[in-house]
């Protein structure tokens, strides 16, 4: 039996520390705070579950939970078949695969807060280029006040700014199936949708999986674009789960509440995050099997 070599753990002891320095020390604070209560003077007395409780039994959170998926089931009904369908027509070959690649990619290079004041500013009616072609039109926009515009708003953002990431995750899975299924498709004269359905889906699935996880992630933790846009606003309309967190850990500084709101998102995300790791490593082969199988069909 060969020996087992144990000197790699060495290499990643590094990333040990700093993920503990940076996640699992932070996160214990958190879960210090959230069983605990203080009055100042760094002083703390055990309030066991009081503060889940609280935040459990609480209006507010369910509204902001609620707000956070809606949005980010819309993100998701949007940008996953959007960012498939640009890849699909993007060029295979040529001067013209660099030049759209590099288009992609531009809006995911803007940092996050410039996104936010970029859109802040554009949609504004009397000096953003969006508000004021609106309002030249005659439309009655205005994301400050009405909290439907606020939406559309944030979502067309949204869509603008990450769009890119499905659509370069979806031309990778493309550009990675082998030509010889094009070819046999040819032969069996398969449509073009027959291809898509029986070739290229299938093959790119568990992209597209990590696909609509990223971007399940990143829009229900959403922050700064919305806070920088709105400030969550007109109303609570846009108050998601990671503004109102932050509300009341900093503007209203109760620790306890924001400590134990931040376990129970955390957990709600961890657990999301698991059962997309769970379909997507469910059957390896599911792909191949079904490619496998529809080759006949896909000449019908």
């Amino acid at each position: 039996m060969k020996p087992v070599n144990h000197k790699a753990w060495w290499l990643v002891l590094p990333v040990l520390v700093l993920v503990a320095f940076s996640a699992l020390i932070p996160l214990m604070t958190v879960v210090n705070y959230s069983f605990q209560d203080t009055f100042g003077n760094n002083q703390f007395f055990w309030a066991g579950t009081v503060w889940y409780e609280q935040v459990l039994n609480s209006e507010r959170f369910w509204n902001a939970l609620g707000r956070s998926f809606a949005f980010s089931t819309i993100i998701l009904a949007i940008e996953i078949p959007l960012g498939v369908f640009i890849a699909l027509h993007m060029p295979r070959k040529g001067i013209g695969v660099a030049f759209c690649l590099v288009l992609m990619s531009l809006p995911l290079l803007i940092p996050w807060n410039v996104v936010g004041t970029i859109w802040q500013v554009f949609g504004r009616v009397d000096i953003g280029l969006l508000g004021g072609a609106l309002a030249a039109i005659g439309v009655d926009y205005n994301y400050v006040q009405d909290p439907v515009d606020a939406w559309a708003t944030l979502i067309i953002m949204d869509v603008w700014h990450w769009t890119s990431l499905v659509v370069l995750l979806a031309y990778a899975g493309l550009a990675a199936i082998p030509e010889d299924y094009y070819r046999a498709a040819n032969i069996d004269g398969a449509s073009g949708w027959a291809v898509f359905r029986y070739i290229q889906l299938p093959k790119i699935m568990h992209v597209l999986t990590i696909a609509v996880l990223l971007r399940f992630m990143d829009s229900f933790m959403i922050y700064t674009e919305p806070f920088v846009v709105t400030g969550g606003g007109p109303g609570n309309s846009t108050t998601f789960l990671s503004i109102d967190l932050v509300q009341i850990a900093i503007g209203q500084f109760d620790l306890g509440p924001a400590a134990a709101m931040s376990i129970i998102y955390f957990f709600i995300i961890l657990t999301f995050s698991w059962v997309f790791y769970a379909v997507m490593t469910r059957d390896p082969d599911a792909g191949q099997q079904v490619v496998e199988n529809s080759e006949g069909e896909a000449g019908k």
